[in-house]
């Protein structure tokens, strides 16, 4: 249900967006208000709050948005409220957010690796991502962790690239143990 949410409201701003040729100020404005809900943690409780009525709710978001973004937006924010979807706001955002990158062809990259990289190690891991991938730009972000042991693991939305040595360490053991098991086999 909440993924459903996400995609019809996130969706139907993006072709709003598009429509009027404004998708990086209705980007901006998506971004500024995410973190302003993000933020004030009493706004998204008095939102959630059961005894205030739908009505209130919109006055308060109508309150606080017009003027600092779009029409468009304060009406999504509006129909989000009335159709009681509140605590899926984020998710709205969030799915927007990545519907502009993709349209973009801007990627976002998770890469663990088993100790911090030096600058020239993320400048090369980019531009690898660069010539192998359809994106032209790319939001990294790094991890650390040590259990890696070496290599890195990379995340691009749902695939994933694992050249760790704890991974390969761990096919390693599999496949020795198929081998065990095939020799017992063999034995009996």
């Amino acid at each position: 249900m909440a993924k459903l949410v996400s995609k019809t409201y996130g969706d139907a701003l993006f072709e709003v967006a598009l429509e009027k040729k404004q998708l990086d100020e209705f980007l901006d404005e998506v971004k500024a208000a995410q973190t302003a809900i993000e933020e004030n943690k009493e706004l998204f409780k008095l939102m959630s709050h059961p005894k205030i009525v739908k009505e209130e709710k919109i006055k308060i978001i109508t309150d606080i948005f017009t003027g600092k973004v779009s029409e468009e937006l304060v009406g999504l924010l509006r129909m989000i409220v009335d159709k009681g979807h509140f605590e899926q706001v984020d998710s709205v955002f969030t799915y927007f957010i990545d519907e502009v990158k993709e349209y973009k062809n801007i990627g976002t990259a998770y890469v663990t690796s088993a100790m911090e990289l030096s600058d020239a190690q993320k400048a090369a891991v980019e531009k690898r991502l660069l010539e192998t991938t359809k994106y032209v730009k790319f939001e990294m972000h790094y991890d650390v962790d040590s259990e890696l042991i070496g290599g890195m693991v990379i995340r691009i939305g749902d695939r994933v690239v694992d050249s760790s040595v704890r991974t390969k360490l761990y096919d390693l053991t599999r496949e020795l143990s198929k081998i065990q098991l095939k020799a017992g086999e063999c034995a009996s």
